[in-house]
């Protein structure tokens, strides 16, 4: 293992030379690889003997945070993506070499199963990284720019997202099936909620680099950030019926209780975001508003939780209002400071992400069948996503923005990242959890490795006469 790890560090320091146009690409496994091989390195002089025994909370968040440090650095130095993009791809390939070294190193895979079952990935996921991760998508939207095409957008949002979500339970049951897994059709449906919300700071990441026209931007944007809460809802209500039972709910009161989650998370937000704006209009400290603003998505998940309403809605309307009317009460200094503050926050749990599911995927076994499945799922996943926004645009009348070129490059731009990640662990153990866990893994994959860098492509090939107009930085 050392003279491998040796071999790979000359290979960086430019031992073997390469074209510009694939060093980038080249480099990236030999980078990764040499993080793993320094792990092993270090694990022979016992430094990470620690992950044998039971770590402490700070411990393995050290770790964690280590390893995200490594990417980003990684990302600057070598391949220079955007910041969102790049740790999502780089934490997704280690993740990859994660899972292969796990299942090739009975020691490694002790270890990683040591420090996995520590984790209550629920708790941890759906109780505090959610509401982070939503915030931080939606604070970089600016809502008045939304307004112009708030019909095409809450269309979108509420009804692509339902639509999606049902055509690709049904298909990916009719699949599951042909491969001799018999999956009732709630829990399809449940995985339909869990794969059809987008990362929406990854496609903003995106968009930056893109000459995507100004309004199909602003659409993207809006759609992905609220298809993420909708779907989230979805997901919340679909999982209390599964375990409260089917026949303890009725069509009706299952209809009830989302207009509940939804209406209610909405009004909540709306009401904390008028008390954010009493206590801080006047304010010029960055400190203190960030400070405020963690505090208040901290809080509002508890609140929301207390009243039985969606508190990722909620977020995503307080993340919408400030990063909208307080933004315009507050200094530039205060604004940039607080904007970054986030956008780091959001790197960081991303990539934080693609570790954890990383570490989880070491623990599967992961049988040829679900890489077809999930590839068979991923297709599935991009049809669905299409038929999903090209049908409602059916029924809008501005067709040079609501035509086949912009539903290709919402479907293709539309990535899956932390949010399915999220929702896919946090699930409750249950015969389903593993395949279910492995073809999101794919779908991600190929999301984060093919979507993410071609969309550029993609879009220069459909609006070649917009190059000379950026997409709109918010």
């Amino acid at each position: 293992m050392g003279n491998r790890f040796f071999c790979t560090a000359h290979l960086l320091r430019g031992g073997t030379p390469t074209s510009k146009k694939t060093s980038r690409l080249y480099l990236l496994p030999l980078l990764l690889r040499t993080v793993i091989d320094s792990f092993e390195l270090l694990w022979d002089y016992s430094i990470f003997s620690l992950l044998q025994k039971r770590m402490t909370v700070f411990q393995l968040a050290s770790l964690l945070v280590f390893m995200c440090a490594v990417f980003a650095y990684i990302n600057t130095r070598y391949l220079k993506l955007p910041p969102s993009v790049g740790l999502m791809v780089i934490a997704l390939v280690f993740s990859i070499l994660v899972m292969i070294e796990g299942h090739l190193s009975d020691s490694f895979h002790n270890v990683v199963a040591n420090a996995v079952r520590q984790v209550d990935f629920p708790h941890i996921l759906l109780d505090i990284m959610l509401g982070f991760l939503l915030f931080a998508g939606s604070l970089h939207v600016n809502l008045g720019l939304l307004k112009k095409h708030w019909k095409a957008i809450t269309s979108f949002a509420i009804l692509g997202t339902l639509l999606s979500t049902f055509l690709f339970g049904t298909l990916i049951q009719l699949a599951l099936g042909l491969f001799g897994y018999e999956v009732p059709f709630l829990m399809c449906l449940l995985f339909g909620a869990i794969v059809s919300p987008t990362d929406p700071i990854a496609v903003l990441g995106i968009l930056k680099k893109t000459n995507v026209p100004k309004d199909i931007s602003i659409m993207i944007e809006g759609e992905s950030l609220f298809n993420d809460g909708i779907g989230v809802v979805i997901f919340l209500t679909l999982l209390e019926i599964v375990e409260a039972g089917t026949q303890n709910f009725s069509m009706g009161s299952a209809l009830l209780l989302f207009l509940r989650e939804v209406a209610g998370g909405l009004l909540l937000g709306g009401a904390l975001s008028l008390i954010i704006l009493f206590f801080v209009r006047k304010l010029s400290d960055y400190h203190t508003i960030v400070l405020i603003s963690l505090a208040m998505v901290m809080a509002t998940g508890h609140i929301a939780k207390l009243i039985h309403v969606s508190g990722p809605l909620a977020v995503i309307v307080i993340g919408l209002f400030s990063g909208t009317r307080l933004n315009a009460e507050l200094s530039e200094e205060t604004r940039d400071y607080h904007s970054k503050f986030w956008e780091l926050i959001d790197d960081f749990l991303n990539a934080l992400l693609f570790v954890m599911i990383g570490f989880q995927m070491v623990l599967l076994d992961f049988l040829p069948t679900y890489l077809e499945i999930g590839l068979i799922a991923a297709v599935v996943l991009l049809l669905c996503r299409f038929a999903s926004l090209r049908l409602p645009m059916l029924a809008m009348k501005d067709k040079a923005i609501h035509n086949n070129n912009t539903a290709l490059i919402m479907t293709w731009g539309g990535l899956r990242g932390g949010l399915s990640i999220a929702l896919t662990l946090s699930l409750p153990e249950s015969g389903y959890k593993t395949i279910y866990i492995a073809i999101t893994f794919i779908i991600v994959v190929i999301s984060v490795l093919l979507q993410a860098l071609t969309t550029e492509r993609l879009v220069k090939k459909l609006f070649p006469g917009n190059l000379s107009e950026p997409a709109p930085h918010h």
